[in-house]
Formats: C-alpha cells, sequence, structure tokens
C-alpha cells in the first residue's frame, strides 16, 4: 500500500514561515499539519 503522505522540501520566505508556525501553534497543530489543512482549503476555495 503506497503511503498516504509524501515528504517534499519547499523553500518558504521566513517572515511568512514565522507567521505559519504561529498559527499552528495557536491551533495546536504541528507545522506540517496546519500546512496541509491551509493548501486544502485554498484548494477547495479555487473550485
Amino acid at each position: 500500500m503506497r503511503p498516504l503522505k509524501e515528504k517534499i522540501s519547499i523553500t518558504v520566505d521566513k517572515d511568512i514561515l514565522e507567521k505559519i508556525r504561529q498559527e499552528a501553534e495557536k491551533d495546536d497543530r504541528f507545522l506540517s499539519q496546519y500546512i496541509n489543512i491551509v493548501l486544502k482549503e485554498h484548494i477547495k476555495n479555487q473550485a
């Protein structure tokens, strides 16, 4: 069975990363979990 998630490397502006870290912490989530949620919402809103 294939893993449901895949690791990637990206480059993010330092100020954006800090804001995302803060938001993830406020939401009591790991950084990767929070980024997944934000990306899913963005994709959903594009439809």
